[in-house]
């Protein structure tokens, strides 16, 4: 959670104007990864991060809980719309599996 904190802090020092990210179908999951700072993270934080988002623990981040990732890092997110869910879902799913593994 750690790592999660931090990049929460970053992201809402740097991003003030995070409403670009919040109206509806504006979510571009490329700048958004890349205004909270994943990029720049360790593998372990990265890791960290994956196990944070991953609600039921299986595993594997699946399309609901990609949802709600707007909330997980700023009081004022939103819910992904399934057109922003699924997009999201498609550029993590490697393997076609309808899901997102840590690896």
């Amino acid at each position: 959670r750690v790592c999660v904190g931090v990049c929460f802090k970053e992201f809402s020092k740097k991003f003030s104007g995070f409403s670009s990210l919040i109206a509806a179908e504006s979510f571009n999951y490329k700048k958004f990864f890349e205004m909270v700072g994943l990029k720049k993270k360790s593998p372990e934080d990265v890791k960290k991060v994956f196990h944070i988002l991953d609600k039921d623990q299986s595993g594997f981040i699946e399309e609901e809980e990609l949802k709600f990732v707007l909330k997980g890092f700023t009081p004022e997110g939103r819910d992904l719309s399934d057109k922003e869910t699924k997009a999201l879902l498609a550029a993590g799913d490697k393997d076609g599996d309808g899901k997102i593994g840590a690896d």
